[in-house]
């Protein structure tokens, strides 16, 4: 199984990534983990564009499903015609949200290039890979993946606060893409986005081989996140996300 960034921003593009987006291949099948905003121009610079078989959205903020819109038109209006559709397993109401995002017709929207499915709460199977799912505290429903392949598992927060549900579905996991949105500080929101270490402190509980901080907000000192993350106890190794990184397991 192998696992590339393709963008890991946290909110908003920054300078050196778009937002969230991870594609995870085994066996020749292309899965992506999320679609946010700018991502679609990053996975050309390492996938081919058309060459993805299914599509997992966490949850519908912009910076996690927006760039869904580009790809619907790239695989509608190619000049070679339209592809057959593909798979997009996202949150209840994800073909509407995008149906609205670019002024379509609710009916039939995206649903000639795309078939929606609700994700469910696992484990089932997309492609080669044993999908499960956890329900993650976030304004808006969000989930957190684990995807597994060979004996081998990924693990991806998502957005989210602290939970004991992401240590769950993060379990044993040989790498875990988990979110590190903000620094430590006072009267921080709660349920919204996890510390860099409390990233660190749900990797050490779940025991993972490999952390690496995603939804890295530009604004932020990304070397700070990382100081913050070493000092949560976690032993493993420590990655701040970056675009082009590649990981085999």
């Amino acid at each position: 199984m192998r696992v590339t960034v393709i963008g890991c921003s946290g909110s908003f593009p920054g300078p050196d990534s778009p937002a969230s987006c991870y594609l995870i291949e085994a066996e020749g099948f292309s899965l992506l983990l999320d679609l946010g905003n700018g991502a679609l121009g990053s996975l050309q610079r390492f996938h081919p564009l058309y060459d993805v078989d299914a599509v997992c959205i966490s949850h519908l903020h912009a910076d996690h499903c927006l760039d869904l819109c580009g790809y619907w038109v790239a695989r509608t209006y190619r000049p070679d015609g339209p592809l057959p559709r593909i798979p997009v397993h996202g949150p209840d109401g994800t073909a509407l949200r995008m149906a609205r995002a670019y002024d379509l017709d609710p009916d039939p929207g995206m649903t000639g290039t795309f078939d929606f499915h609700n994700l469910r709460r696992g484990p089932y199977d997309i492609g080669p890979f044993r999908v499960t799912t956890a329900l993650m505290p976030h304004p808006v429903e969000a989930y957190a993946f684990r995807i597994e392949h060979g004996g081998r598992s990924v693990a991806y927060s998502g957005d989210t606060g602290a939970a004991a549900e992401l240590v769950d579905v993060a379990r044993g996991a040989d790498l875990f893409l988990c979110e590190a949105s903000f620094l430590e500080g006072p009267d921080l929101p709660a349920d919204l986005h996890l510390t860099a270490r409390e990233a660190g402190e749900h990797a050490a509980e779940a025991e993972v081989g490999r952390l690496v901080l995603t939804h890295l907000v530009p604004w932020n000192d990304a070397e700070r996140s990382l100081v913050e993350a070493k000092s949560s106890g976690y032993q493993g190794e420590i990655d701040l996300a970056r675009v082009g990184a590649v990981y085999d397991l």
